[in-house]
């Protein structure tokens, strides 16, 4: 099938169009199946033996805090890696790529970024902003909530860090492996801080270095709360010594109801020093309603921790407190919690246009995480109840959109397509396009409609999204939508190939719950 399509693509304009929805047809009205079955669907080309640096062209530190930064590159390894005009205090490891240290002066830093291998080399411009906005792109990572649960353990975490890893993933800009509620044990240790549940995280020194060691990020729960929705223990506490009984039944998740309340004794200092000492990139502050006061607490204690820990907030972030919220935080939930369904992927799909104004560096509107692979909440391991184009709307709209990438899957159970969804470099640019930009519906022709965005180099980056279940439907991109004229080169992203010239519009047959990603670059 594969031949078929790209060899339709050679015959015209036309042919291009044309095969695009052939192909598609092919998808169209499946039911979600195992994802080990899904193979026939990838679409995303696998990566040359020659190197190619990928992820984020842009990084931000604060002055004198760790700098660490692993290169994503793909090609053959062994790889060789080299930087010109590194500030001074940082330095890259020449073998894994990995940059490290620290830099005191406040100020951007122009750096060129090189990968050589056995059959070639290449090269790439990379900004480090030394200031005080980090999370200069979206963050992207995994998320423990999703598959485990109630049941994530330490062991659990590594296996699934390792993974990230040797899977390739990295190489794409995947970072993050975030832990979630129900790490939490007793208050103790040098700060009178939280320890963690020694049945499920014997060690969490030994886990976030050893994560570190593979190169990646880890991130860590928290909530201002007494008691965390999971039942554990919370950064507040109804007496001084902040000791903690759980409620053993399930209570409704309401404010005016124990245990869903914040306490007399606040230990956000004492839980934030702690979780910089183990050496934390990422917290998830998670209660609800979200209010400035217990924000900007814990701001300030992060920004006092003397590292970059990346700050999100969770869950239902109320829009008319986001102007002051998102001054003090990386990224906020605009929604309550995901599942695997299309009723539930489809309700952030068009809806989170009043949010674009607050997107910007630094600061991302949060959708929630990723409901592809294999899923389970603790409940048993399985594969998304998503089709395969759903899944393709899926990545699509949270790369055009730039919201943070958290992976909810079992990466041990990575399937090749769960694999080609997530490695496209074309897609994942559209996520981690310097210019920070939300993608917003420009176009509603019915049950269907039109998202697009501007990116750093000038293109446009367009959606043709078709939510209905009412069959294929002719979506179109009018140039006058984008503000436009003249001639473009519309390319596919998820295919990587240019579909030709077009003037003025461009359409395609786009299938039930399906997408069409492309960009359009001015023709020369």
């Amino acid at each position: 099938m594969k031949s078929v399509f790209y060899s339709a693509l050679k015959i015209s304009k036309m042919g291009c169009v044309m095969a695009i929805m052939l192909f598609g047809s092919l998808l169209n009205g499946r039911q979600a199946v195992a994802q080990d079955t899904l193979s026939k669907y990838i679409l995303t080309p696998k990566p040359g033996p020659a190197p190619q640096i990928n992820g984020p062209k842009v990084f931000g530190v604060r002055p004198g805090h760790p700098v660490l930064f692993t290169i994503p590159a793909t090609g053959v390894r062994p790889m060789t890696f080299t930087a010109t005009n590194l500030p001074k205090g940082v330095k890259l490891d020449s073998e894994t790529g990995r940059l490290s240290g620290r830099i005191e002066k406040p100020g951007d830093y122009q750096v060129t970024l090189t990968a050589k291998n056995k059959i070639g080399k290449t090269s790439r411009p990379f900004k480090i902003c030394v200031g005080e906005t980090i999370a200069l792109t979206p963050p992207m990572g995994w998320n423990s909530w999703n598959i485990y649960a109630s049941k994530v353990t330490q062991d659990l975490v590594l296996a699934n860090a390792k993974v990230m890893a040797k899977s390739g993933l990295i190489d794409h800009g995947w970072s993050y492996m975030y832990i979630d509620d129900v790490w939490q044990g007793k208050r103790g240790g040098k700060y009178h801080a939280i320890m963690p549940d020694s049945t499920s995280f014997p060690d969490m020194q030994s886990l976030v270095d050893n994560v570190h060691n593979l190169g990646l990020k880890i991130g860590i729960y928290s909530t201002p709360w007494t008691e965390s929705y999971g039942h554990h223990v919370g950064g507040s506490s109804m007496n001084p010594e902040g000791t903690f009984t759980p409620v053993k039944e399930n209570i409704p998740r309401n404010k005016k109801l124990l245990p869903y309340k914040i306490g007399d004794y606040v230990f956000v200092n004492n839980d934030v020093k702690q979780y910089a000492t183990w050496g934390f990139d990422y917290i998830k502050y998670d209660w609800n309603p979200i209010e400035y006061p217990e924000t900007k607490l814990m701001y300030d204690a992060l920004r006092a921790s003397g590292r970059d820990i990346v700050f999100s907030l969770s869950n239902s972030t109320p829009f008319n407190s986001i102007g002051e919220l998102s001054t003090v935080s990386n990224c906020w939930r605009t929604g309550g919690d995901i599942r695997d369904e299309w009723k539930s992927l489809k309700s952030r799909l068009f809806t989170q246009d009043k949010w674009a104004p607050y997107a910007k560096p630094g600061h991302w509107n949060d959708p929630d995480m990723m409901v592809v692979g294999y899923v389970g909440w603790g409940k048993g391991i399985r594969p998304t109840k998503l089709t395969a184009d759903e899944q393709y709307t899926h990545m699509s709209a949270w790369c055009l959109m730039s919201v943070p990438l958290l992976l909810g899957c079992d990466l041990t159970k990575l399937d090749d397509f769960t694999l080609s969804l997530l490695t496209n470099d074309e897609v994942i640019a559209l996520n981690q396009d310097p210019l920070g930009k939300q993608a917003t519906v420009i176009s509603n022709q019915g049950e269907a409609g039109v998202m697009a965005k501007d990116l750093e180099d000038g293109s446009k980056a367009v959606g043709l999204f078709n939510p209905g279940d009412s069959g294929v439907q002719k979506v179109v991109v009018k140039w006058s939508d984008l503000g436009i004229k003249g001639k473009y080169i519309v390319r596919d992203l998820w295919r990587q190939k240019d579909l030709g010239t077009f003037d003025g519009e461009f359409s395609a047959n786009v299938n039930v719950h399906g997408v069409v990603l492309v960009t359009l670059r001015k023709a020369k």
